[in-house]
């Protein structure tokens, strides 16, 4: 979309709005908002304002993200007052944390509410409190950024705002109202393929390690649920029995983080364990002098089988992958459990593939725990796997790494389009909050 700019512009003065449309006017924020210090009202009821959902009542919150909030019941005098087309700063954030509030209610103290003075269309700005500029220009107003430090009415008022004629703030804001959907519309699009190709993937993988490649191999019941039937031919056998050796890393105060050093002994933490493929981007080291006197029996080398013992909904327990070239000296950190396989049964990249397309399922048999699971090494140990003859094993791993290649750049090239629809969302609303773009209707532009 092609969007023409103002016939004339003029210097703002202020750095992150530039050069603004002729007729617009810069203004104090403390003359456009002051704040409502009001009390509560009898009746009001209690309100939330977060980032994902925008300012919603309280039992509205809690319904919608299925936990607890803290309610107000002792001590409702420290609640205020929120009136329809305020606006509350959200606290928490320096990254958009200021809300456009359309309900009647009241919020904690702890909040900031911004009642509108003049020349405010409140949809107009609810948009540019959420633009990347505005955004940035807030975080200069502090010396100390960090997730969580708190945005207050001071760091508002530093910040100036556009004075923009009120049917023109309602023409933006109606433009942007139309076209953000449409772009939120595609990049739902690109999230539903991103997801349906990981399902296919995750299935081709699955179907390669419990069927095979030869579709006219004879089958029989594997005695594994999840697997289902596999080639007669092929092996039904506990990981333990196909491991020389088995270890897991040093739990308490074997291992803290004040003995990790600049180097030294790599620590193989669950974040390098991946669903077949070792993440080698965050790396850590034990000096090697402690690790000698009080850490032997933990190491890893080249080729070992890497299971993670402790999972979440994202990173499930029981995922493996194979140490890496190079890697030693390195040793494994707790809930992180070291196979080293005996390689006339099974080879390592086969069966971090095969633990890995079965993890979820197994985790719902063997695991433990709320919210993240874990299964112990002596678990870990019993899970079952089918396994068939050496030379169909490099078949199936050569046949799931050209699969994975196809289905990763396919995921690349959704991940990308992504990336440009939302920049282009950012930058779309950045332009027509501070004037860079012209998107009134044809009337407006011929009246002015």
């Amino acid at each position: 979309m092609s969007l023409p700019r103002y016939p004339k512009y003029k210097p703002s003065g202020v750095e992150w709005l530039g050069d603004i449309p002729l007729h617009w006017d810069v203004m104090q924020s403390r003359r456009m908002f002051a704040v409502r210090s009001e009390p509560a009202q009898e009746g009001d009821r209690q309100l939330t304002a977060s980032q994902k959902h925008g300012v919603i009542f309280q039992s509205d919150f809690v319904a919608m993200e299925g936990r607890r909030v803290v309610e107000v019941i002792k001590g409702v005098e420290s609640l205020l007052h929120v009136e329809p087309n305020d606006f509350i700063i959200s606290m928490r954030s320096f990254q958009g944390g200021i809300e456009w509030c359309r309900l009647k209610g009241s919020t904690s103290f702890h909040y900031v509410m911004l009642r509108p003075v003049k020349g405010v269309h409140p949809p107009f700005f609810a948009h540019l409190f959420k633009s990347a500029t505005y955004i940035q220009a807030l975080r200069t107003t502090t010396d100390l950024i960090r997730d969580g430090q708190e945005l207050r009415y001071s760091n508002f008022v530093r910040v100036d705002l556009p004075v923009v004629p009120p049917q023109e703030q309602a023409a933006i804001s109606a433009f942007l109202d139309r076209e953000i959907p449409k772009i939120d519309m595609l990049v739902a699009e690109q999230e539903r393929l991103i997801e349906l190709l990981k399902e296919k993937r995750q299935a081709v993988i699955s179907h390669a390690v419990t069927k095979g490649l030869n579709r006219d191999a004879p089958m029989k019941d594997s005695g594994i649920e999840w697997v289902g039937q596999c080639p007669k031919h092929w092996r039904v056998t506990p990981l333990g029995r196909l491991a020389t050796s088995r270890c897991d890393g040093p739990f308490g105060s074997g291992l803290k983080s004040e003995h990790y050093a600049e180097q030294g002994v790599r620590v193989i933490r669950l974040q390098n364990i991946k669903r077949g493929a070792f993440d080698g981007t965050d790396s850590v080291f034990v000096g090697v002098d402690y690790y000698q006197a009080e850490l032997l029996g933990h190491d890893v080398v080249t080729g070992d089988l890497l299971v993670a013992g402790l999972g979440d909904d994202n990173h499930p327990v029981g995922r493996a992958c194979v140490a890496p070239p190079g890697i030693e000296p390195a040793m494994v950190k707790a809930d992180c459990f070291r196979f080293r396989l005996n390689t006339t049964m099974v080879l390592a990249d086969y069966a971090a593939i095969a633990l890995s397309a079965g993890a979820v399922a197994d985790a719902g048999r063997l695991a433990t725990g709320s919210t993240r699971s874990r299964i112990p090494l002596s678990s870990m140990a019993s899970r079952q796997i089918v396994v068939p003859p050496l030379s169909e094993q490099q078949s199936v791993i050569s046949y799931v790494g050209q699969q994975t290649s196809k289905f990763d750049a396919l995921l690349d090239g959704a991940q990308r389009a992504i990336d440009l629809l939302v920049e282009r969302r950012t930058a779309l609303i950045a332009a027509a909050v501070t004037g860079q773009i012209d998107v009134r209707p044809e009337s407006m532009r011929t009246a002015s």
